[in-house]
């Protein structure tokens, strides 16, 4: 593949309080042919996370046509799996008025920094509020994923729901600092409310320098092909870098990374890092959108696909 890259596409200008900073893991969906409707998590200025949006030109999605001025919805009750943030990582349009939002509550830790759980909320006005399915996780702890269930990218296909998803329960040192380590995993669903307690391992970690992989994101060719869009991350860099990988079944998957061939670029919003990569296609062009250094702290970027 290559990629141009376009630039920032949004920057947080801290006129919101709850919108102070970051616009962390875009999630591109079409709404029309005008628009592209990209959620991304909004921070305060306590680095708690509530999701909102920037709606962009269709033919041109440097141009931000408009940006939500509230939270499409808040963090949840104190106690509760997403007390301490809400990061949209996935959302399925079911018709033109309703979608459903999978997204990972953040939870603080006491022994271990955070815990991440999957929620669902669904929208009834085309994205523009959203509200809980339930209080709690529609993908909760299991016996070999005590802290992480989270980083959800759901679509449906075959007629069912299907989900990849980041799971874990382990921590490790890397430089002084407590860092979890997780793989990717997947369910199915008939309704996209209920899931299986324990899901396939269909991403591992290879070599001693990965330790996890960021939100997935799955696209389905007109071949039947399935490809994985996902973040690595490395203990040598302390930072993400871009993966790709391709499948017949979306459950046994070739590394292709080198194929991505989308990196950091010195001196720019990227240069560190590079990450939750997702991917659109419309009106015959293929985008990419992305978050940089520190978790998307300047802002998300769109790259256009030039070849490949």
């Amino acid at each position: 593949m290559q990629w141009k890259k376009l630039g920032i596409v949004y920057r947080p200008d801290g006129r919101e309080k709850w919108a102070a900073t970051h616009a962390m893991v875009p999630t591109p969906v079409v709404l029309d042919d005008d628009t592209i409707r990209v959620f991304v998590t909004f921070c305060d200025e306590n680095f708690i996370g509530r999701p909102g949006y920037v709606d962009v030109d269709a033919r041109d999605p440097r141009r931000v046509l408009r940006v939500s001025t509230e939270p499409l919805m808040d963090i949840g009750a104190t106690g509760t799996f997403d007390d301490n943030g809400v990061l949209a990582c996935s959302v399925v349009r079911l018709d033109d008025s309703r979608f459903y939002m999978y997204y990972a509550g953040f939870e603080l830790g006491v022994k271990v920094r955070y815990k991440l759980f999957t929620g669902l909320a669904v929208s009834h006005d085309g994205g523009e509020s959203f509200q809980r399915v339930r209080q709690t996780p529609v993908l909760d702890r299991s016996e070999t994923e005590m802290t992480f269930r989270g980083g959800p990218f759901a679509l449906r296909a075959h007629d069912c729901f299907r989900l990849w998803y980041v799971s874990g329960s382990e921590w490790e040192e890397i430089d002084g600092k407590p860092m979890p380590v997780y793989v990717l995993k997947y369910l199915e669903s008939a309704d996209g409310i209920e899931w299986g307690k324990e899901g396939r391992v269909v991403l591992d970690l290879t070599g001693d320098d990965e330790h996890g992989f960021g939100r997935p994101w799955v696209t389905i060719g007109a071949d039947g092909r399935y490809r994985l869009f996902y973040s690595i991350r490395r203990r040598s860099l302390r930072a993400y870098r871009l993966g790709y990988a391709e499948s017949d079944d979306g459950l046994n998957w070739t590394r292709m990374d080198e194929a991505m061939n989308l990196d950091v670029t010195p001196g720019e919003f990227d240069s560190d890092a590079i990450m939750y990569s997702a991917v659109v296609s419309v009106h015959g062009r293929t985008y990419c959108f992305y978050n940089g250094n520190q978790f998307g702290r300047d802002g998300f970027a769109v790259a256009e696909l030039i070849a490949g």
